[in-house]
């Protein structure tokens, strides 16, 4: 099934690749966008029956926090793959693209899809090979337009990206070097399920400098602050699409090595050491993100910012720690994931109407993209914590959790953080969202591609703000025992 999962998006990238039509391209990269997600979830019913799965000679495994992010990709890769046939449609129609170009992008795009797979079910450290994968294919996907500022961005996500992804080798290295004390010179001392099991005995010291460093190294990937900074750059050129997918799919993806290292490393260190660094680099991009939210004049830019916020969010839930702590922020990645891809389809289809990522030159949206704009301001709410929607519940789990651990003044900082992000995005949004439209717009949304796809993920959105499935609830409850 693992093999399967992994073959699937390589082979659709060649099929892509070598199609001769805009129709053929569109038709086989939905396909493939299905397929995946087919067996995305079979994998998911798998290892809800199995509770994990071994294959490949112990180099690739699924358990349930693997199946988690698994079912991340393969959902948000699905409704990127429906949005891009409208929003590059678009961009064909209109002479922005041509079908080279086409051909190129969605071969591109599930390469990426391959990248971030492969990150959930690598059973090893080699996990570092599947992360720096995943930034030398989505910088190609920024430069697809060619243009000056995307490709000035594409190299400074490069640059900073590779310099962070050193530190998490350094910090690779460190944790075999302690394992192999214990289990050999052995590829055994490389896979997360051997480490695991003996975590306890591996040197406090190594594994406290070896977690420094994956912290910052995968933390720069993640978009914590203040390895933040190319965040705003890359969402605000790429393809919208492709923004969905870094912000929705891969910071999880980079998450989620930290907190497979975050669960070694807590058994040797012990949990205060490596809970108070998650929660000083979670109220610091907390604390960066207020004003640069307040103040922002590109919508793009708006939503790069408010990732910055919720990957604090994740990493206060697991610095804060216990069940409730851990369960939050499980959750949120999942909610933060279905709601910002909303966001930025809802984004993209204001751009493709208005030609313009200025704040201050986009009005009447409600009145000119009626489903869009609902959908949007609904978003907005959504994003920011508002009830009843799904990140409402996990960022009120996540303060529960502060509270009943004692972290006092960490939680007070935390809701004080959200409240003025709530008013000063919600500020932002409003001002695109109503009053009278700009002369010149015609009224009418931008295709019922973009608008399917928004709908899929305003079901999660509002179905997770009042009820939680027993299987997901299940599958989430078996992840914090893990990351425990």
């Amino acid at each position: 099934m693992i093999e399967y999962l992994l073959l699937a998006p390589v082979l659709i990238s060649i099929l892509c690749f070598f199609t001769k039509t805009r129709k053929q391209v569109e038709s086989v990269s939905l396909a493939g966008s299905v397929v995946t997600l087919l067996l995305g979830l079979l994998l998911v019913v798998e290892v809800y029956k199995y509770e994990i799965i071994v294959t490949w000679q112990n180099a690739l495994f699924a358990d349930s926090f693997s199946a988690f992010i698994v079912l991340i990709v393969s959902i948000v890769g699905f409704v990127a793959s429906l949005y891009s046939i409208g929003y590059m449609g678009h961009e064909y129609d209109h002479g922005v693209i041509e079908v080279k170009k086409l051909r190129l992008y969605y071969s591109l795009f599930h390469i990426f899809m391959f990248t971030m797979l492969l990150v959930g079910v690598t059973n090893n450290l080699g996990l570092w090979i599947a992360i720096e994968m995943t930034t030398l294919v989505s910088a190609l996907l920024m430069i697809l337009y060619s243009r000056k500022s995307s490709v000035e961005a594409a190299w400074k996500y490069m640059i900073i990206c590779t310099v962070g992804i050193t530190f998490a080798l350094f910090g690779t290295i460190l944790t075999y070097y302690a394992a192999v004390d214990i289990l050999g010179e052995t590829g055994d001392a490389l896979n997360w399920t051997s480490l695991i099991a003996v975590a306890d005995q591996f040197d406090p010291t190594i594994m406290k400098l070896a977690f420094i460093f994956i912290l910052i190294g995968y933390g720069t990937k993640a978009g914590l602050a203040p390895m933040h900074t190319w965040l705003p750059d890359a969402y605000s050129e790429s393809p919208t699409p492709v923004g969905a997918l870094l912000s929705g799919t891969l910071v999880n993806c980079a998450m989620y090595g930290i907190i497979r290292f975050y669960s070694i490393a807590s058994k040797s260190t012990g949990a205060d050491f490596t809970g108070n660094l998650m929660i000083i680099f979670g109220l610091l991009s907390l604390g960066i993100a207020v004003p640069f939210i307040i103040i922002q004049e590109d919508y793009k830019r708006l939503l790069a910012y408010s990732s910055v916020e919720h990957m604090g969010i994740i990493a206060l839930g697991i610095g804060f720690g216990g069940v409730f702590g851990i369960f939050g922020a499980i959750l949120h990645m999942f909610n933060h994931a279905m709601t910002k891809s909303l966001m930025f389809f809802g984004a993209g289809n204001i751009l493709l109407k208005h030609d313009t990522k200025e704040i201050f030159n986009v009005t009447g949206v409600v009145k000119t993209m009626p489903v869009t704009g609902a959908m949007f301001v609904v978003g907005t709410l959504a994003l920011t914590g508002s009830p009843p929607f799904s990140i409402f519940i996990s960022e009120f789990t996540i303060l529960a959790a502060g509270f009943s651990q004692g972290h006092i003044v960490a939680t007070v900082l935390f809701l004080l953080f959200i409240i003025m992000i709530f008013a000063g995005f919600f500020n932002n949004v409003s001002k695109m969202a109503f009053g009278m439209p700009k002369p010149g717009i015609e009224k009418g949304e931008v295709s019922r591609w973009t608008l399917f796809a928004m709908g899929i993920l305003m079901v999660f959105v509002i179905v997770l703000g009042v009820y939680i499935p027993e299987p997901f609830y299940v599958m989430i409850m078996r992840v914090v025992e893990i990351v425990r």
